[in-house]
């Protein structure tokens, strides 16, 4: 038997006496029949992150702060989780969710050119995240409590989808009943793919399973946003018999709500979705679950965003998003990614006082002007640390705020390389419209996740 959080015991303690009572009402009617036993560390109590917002970030021209509601957090997810319970408790509408799978590695990111070559000798990887852990009774005690949190951030009409594998999904769909329980398991889906296995002793492992849940009776499923064609010879066969499908005629042209198994491709070395990050998973199979569970304007959270898929489908889709992760390759990869993403709103990047680190790149910029336009250009950059950099092969991102005030640095302008090209401007240019001195500050990334800042005052005279 779990040995219960005390918020879930007594909640009363931690929420009012109505809520409380809400609480105390849902949690009677869960009846899980089995529960999961396991040799538990020591219950500490989660502290939250201390968040630091550390920027904002403005893709399209003439966005302001005041539209800006979605965050990418670089922090720990259990840590930044609780911080948010304050102001989102109960407020999130759809979270996905896919952590570790259990499976024993630790995964590299490849980075930089040759990226996508046959060659591994070609292939420059840094650390993408671990899955390594001593036990079982070890993953277990870092996936239930961040269960719990999720449990706790969702909205009553919300869903969570937890996405795994063979290696744990039979753990985790026990620790779900036990947390939302098991009458609000709305589907166990299976997403089935292809591609090359060594196995010879058994099937080949080719799908993952994704179990979905819901706070409440009362969830959001959007059937007719999902809807796919019906199958040729289906047509074909309705179309030929009116007694076909027991004399039942469905609507041909409008479709089918899809089965609880799916078939998208992975993101293969060739995609044109492929970032280098580890496990990335595919923008279609992301589309699916947020056009099913959630509605525009919609908050759509990510607490192990890694390559930032669901985020970058989310802002395309006009939901708000929530992301986090602690990797610095995830966090950047994510940031030039939604940079990318088509109609993307302005928003805010954060780090907890764990990531909140010192610059360690250095830049070698030339500003000039020409009246009221000035150019920007980064003429190299260096590394102050022992890890490799080549320029401008490492250079993945760099922007600048030509208004800079306080420390919040507000990105206005930016240039990047994207995944399937080897280009990235060294050139950026503004117009300001009006005479004074302005201070402008540069920041660049690398491929690793580093970062560089580099600031110049400029005199307009008009």
């Amino acid at each position: 038997m779990f040995d219960r959080p005390t918020a879930e015991a007594n909640p009363s303690k931690r929420f009012g006496r109505k809520q409380a009572q809400t609480i105390m009402t849902r949690a009677s009617h869960r009846k899980p029949f089995a529960r999961l036993e396991w040799d538990r560390s020591s219950d500490a109590k989660l502290k939250p992150a201390e968040l630091q917002l550390w920027s904002e970030a403005f893709p399209q021209p003439k966005q302001t702060n005041t539209a800006i509601q979605s965050r990418l957090i670089h922090g720990e997810n259990a840590s930044v989780m609780t911080a948010l319970l304050d102001e989102f408790e109960g407020q999130i509408d759809l979270i996905y969710a896919d952590p570790p799978f259990l499976t024993g590695k630790a995964y590299r990111a490849r980075i930089g050119q040759g990226e996508d070559s046959r060659a591994p000798k070609s292939w420059r990887t840094t650390q993408g995240f671990h899955d390594n852990w001593s036990d079982g009774a070890a993953y277990l005690d870092m996936l239930f409590p961040r269960l719990q949190l999720m449990h706790n951030l969702l909205s009553e009409s919300g869903t969570l989808y937890l996405h795994l594998d063979w290696h744990a999904s039979a753990y985790a769909r026990v620790l779900m009943d036990e947390i939302f329980g098991p009458d609000r398991l709305i589907n166990e889906i299976v997403w089935v793919y292809h591609g090359p296995s060594p196995i010879r002793s058994a099937f080949n492992r080719k799908h993952d399973t994704i179990l979905a849940y819901s706070k409440s009776k009362e969830y959001t499923f959007n059937a007719d946003d999902v809807r796919v064609a019906y199958n040729p010879s289906t047509i074909k066969t309705f179309e030929s018999s009116s007694r076909a499908g027991f004399g039942k005629q469905p609507d041909l042209e409008r479709g089918k709500v899809p089965e609880d198994w799916w078939y998208f491709p992975v993101v293969a070395r060739l995609h044109k979705e492929r970032t280098g990050y580890p496990t990335q998973k595919p923008e279609a199979l992301l589309e699916r679950i947020i056009l099913a569970s959630s509605n525009p304007g919609d908050l759509v959270a990510d607490f192990f965003s890694g390559s930032g898929t669901s985020v970058s489908v989310a802002a395309r889709l006009k939901r708000r998003w929530l992301a986090c992760d602690p990797a610095p390759t995830a966090f950047t990869t994510t940031y030039r990614r939604l940079l990318m993403t088509p109609g993307v709103g302005p928003f805010t990047l954060w780090k907890t006082a764990d990531t909140q680190d010192e610059p360690t790149l250095d830049l070698e910029v030339q500003i000039t002007t020409n009246e009221a336009q000035v150019e920007a250009r980064i003429e190299t950059i260096s590394s102050r640390d022992s890890a490799e950099l080549q320029f401008p092969e490492d250079l993945v991102l760099w922007e600048v705020d030509w208004l800079h005030e306080n420390e919040i640095f507000q990105s206005q302008t930016q240039a990047l390389r994207t995944w399937r090209s080897d280009e990235i401007s060294l050139q950026l240019q503004h117009q300001y419209s009006s005479a004074g001195v302005y201070k402008l500050r540069i920041r660049a990334f690398d491929s690793l996740g580093r970062y560089g800042l580099f600031s110049y005052k400029v005199q307009i005279k008009q």
